[in-house]
């Protein structure tokens, strides 16, 4: 009766929407991304940082305005303080930059891998819990931070096994879009609506988007929606700079620096990326603006290339954050990847690994005082780092061998009475089943010959 009301219990308890749990065959395949995610950060010399799970929610309105709210987890603790589980990383590391940036060696490169949570309907490629991988270069105003950056992101995307038949970077400007739509007329934060709209450009017909571009410029209306057509219909620099060529003549002076400066900025990016070998996997596409406001240069965001999953990454520059932060004017750069979309993709291409617990030495034991003895040589192999296990109860040796190939162990120990009496150690290769007898106060040092 008591176990029938147990699992009732157990029954009626089930997985939050949008959480998730990992067995230990989907933990391998987590954990795998999370190595390489860390591994291609250390080869470009990134640091790994972190910062709270939950924060002051001010510290997330501050950056996107209240209206944010309705996309998190936030409450008010128990000493009455607005908080909110982090819905991402660089709010938090603005302020930990802020708060040290005088004693810091610039340029800043860091990363971080960590948990994640907003408050949004689950969805194919997005739920209420990720972790993502976050990199982010502070202190490097120039375009040099975006060429390290991007080859960052291409190159993790390659250790994964992906290719250039798998995945793309598509790059943009904000500020390009700025000059362009002051060249239009519309400057401030006019301009900022108008990139909201063009945020949501593919996803909406004709009729929505002219209903929005209605309610910003009015009857002009159709011809900024031809016009804004035209400029993403740019793939290339020469394009771009055609463009600006045959309309900038109406940029103050002043914009007209900015432009040239901006062109200068684009050449270097796009050099860099060739460079390192990787022009092939990236393409100007300016449909790409970033829906969050703080971005305020270069963005950019990595795809596969049959469309068939969300962005795999995406990111630009963020110059102001830090000083809104309170701390000095120290410019940014960076990106985020989450786990669910690439491990998603990685499935469908079959480039996630299969992976199988494998075990070094499998104890196989006689009887309790054969265990009695094994138990501080199994201790011994364990402190010198070999992963070992031997059986709480004791079954017949066939069992055990039996026990040690669904283990995956690559040697039996065996300890039984003839072994007992003579001090020996008998070790199996379970792969050819050779044997090998070794006195027990040589068994580490046998063991580490056979590794």
């Amino acid at each position: 009766m008591f176990e029938f009301v147990a699992f009732l219990l157990m029954a009626s308890f089930s997985t939050l929407p949008g959480f998730r749990e990992f067995y230990p065959e989907d933990f391998a395949q987590r954990k795998h991304v999370f190595q390489i995610w860390r591994q291609v950060a250390r080869r470009f010399a990134f640091r790994e940082y972190d910062g709270p799970v939950l924060e002051s929610l001010e510290l997330f309105t501050a950056k996107s305005g209240p209206e944010i709210e309705s996309q998190l987890f936030c409450f008010e603790d128990k000493g009455g303080r607005a908080v909110s589980l982090r819905p991402e990383l660089t709010p938090s590391l603005a302020r930990m930059v802020a708060a040290r940036a005088n004693g810091l060696k610039r340029p800043v490169k860091w990363f971080s891998i960590g948990d994640n949570f907003r408050y949004e309907k689950p969805q194919k490629g997005r739920l209420r819990c990720f972790t993502q991988l976050n990199v982010d270069i502070l202190g490097e105003s120039g375009p040099a931070a975006e060429v390290e950056l991007i080859g960052l992101l291409i190159q993790t995307l390659l250790g994964f096994g992906l290719t250039e038949e798998d995945f793309y970077i598509r790059l943009s400007d904000r500020d390009l879009w700025l000059l362009y739509l002051e060249l239009l007329g519309y400057e401030g934060e006019v301009a900022l609506e108008i990139l909201g709209v063009v945020d949501k450009w593919e996803r909406l017909d004709t009729a929505k988007l002219l209903a929005h571009l209605s309610d910003i410029a009015g009857e002009g209306a159709a011809k900024l929606k031809a016009s804004i057509d035209g400029f993403l219909a740019l793939d290339s620099l020469e394009a771009v700079k055609a463009c600006f060529a045959s309309t900038g003549s109406g940029l103050s002076e002043q914009a007209a620096k900015r432009l040239k400066a901006r062109l200068d900025d684009w050449s270097t990016v796009i050099e860099g990326i060739g460079a390192m070998g990787f022009g092939a996997f990236a393409k100007i596409d300016l449909s790409i603006v970033r829906g969050l406001a703080y971005y305020t240069g270069f963005v950019f965001e990595a795809f596969d290339r049959k469309n068939e999953f969300r962005a795999l990454a995406g990111g630009g520059r963020y110059d102001e954050l830090v000083e809104k932060m309170g701390g000095p004017e120290i410019p940014a750069v960076g990106f985020g990847m989450g786990d669910v979309v690439l491990m998603e993709l990685l499935k469908a291409r079959g480039k996630m690994p299969q992976f199988l617990d494998t075990l070094d030495c499998y104890v196989v034991l006689g009887g309790e005082e054969e265990k009695k003895t094994a138990l501080s040589d199994i201790a011994l192999l364990r402190q010198a780092g070999y992963s070992v296990e031997y059986p709480m109860k004791l079954p017949n040796f066939g069992k055990q061998f039996k026990a040690a190939s669904a283990a995956g162990a690559r040697f039996a120990l065996v300890y039984g009475s003839e072994e007992l009496a003579k001090d020996v150690v008998k070790i199996r290769n379970m792969a050819d089943r050779s044997e090998q007898e070794v006195p027990r106060a040589l068994l580490l040092e046998a063991v580490r010959e056979l590794f």
